[in-house]
């Protein structure tokens, strides 16, 4: 068996000019998680990652948790989709930046909305593939692994979608359990696949072992 850890991306900035960037608090839970995974002695044969800044910069920090360096394989069907343009297919006038709980509740309820037109196909989100090669782009970096690590550890870093993607690809769920898995991905959380050549098989979902401590009790979040 090989094993196979996707993990979600630190914190990003919601709400910033530019979502597209770790937060001060996402820079210190992905290095969190690199010295959790050198207290264990966890040792990665592969690294993967999706090519948006985010994903690259919680590997970098990821690998100086673990006093590590090393070279990854960037993988494009691994950046997220892009929830403005989901959400103007149901609501096609700009968001207003979300300042309060409730404008926050009302951005996800909106997202959750266009997911559901975007996956049955009757949406077409601008400069979005269609749903069916989303899933492609996932499924393409599952198959990497397997035929290329079999018997290794991988660590492979992407974003909430993808995560809830490969677990709905590799269970068959529905899409409208896929959207809930999605929403429900912490930042530097652990899914965790055994696999071997053939297939891919769930072992753990969205853990965050690295933030068990009561120290590390402010620093779960889902952005």
């Amino acid at each position: 068996m090989g094993t196979l850890y996707l993990v979600r991306h630190g914190q990003a900035s919601f709400g910033a000019d530019d979502y597209d960037e770790l937060s001060e608090l996402g820079h210190r839970q992905s290095v969190r998680l690199g010295e959790y995974f050198a207290e264990r002695g966890v040792k990665f044969d592969g690294l993967v990652a999706g090519t948006l800044k985010r994903h690259k910069q919680t590997m970098a920090s990821i690998l100086e948790g673990m006093n590590h360096s090393g070279e990854h394989l960037a993988w494009e069907g691994l950046n997220e989709y892009d929830s403005e343009a989901v959400i103007a297919t149901v609501h096609p006038h700009r968001l207003e930046k979300a300042t309060t709980p409730e404008m926050v509740r009302h951005h996800f309820r909106l997202l959750r909305d266009g997911l559901t037109q975007w996956m049955a196909g009757a949406a077409s989100p601008k400069g979005m593939p269609a749903y069916r090669e989303f899933v492609a782009g996932v499924a393409g970096a599952l198959d990497h692994v397997r035929h290329n690590h079999y018997g290794q550890h991988v660590l492979l870093v992407t974003s909430g979608g993808p995560i809830a993607t490969a677990v709905g690809h590799v269970l068959g769920t529905s899409p409208e359990a896929t959207i809930e898995l999605n929403l429900r991905i912490r930042n530097t959380s652990i899914t965790e696949f055994a696999f071997t050549p053939k297939r891919h098989m769930l072992v753990g979902f969205n853990a965050i072992p690295h933030l068990d401590a009561a120290q590390y009790r402010d620093w779960v979040t889902y952005t």
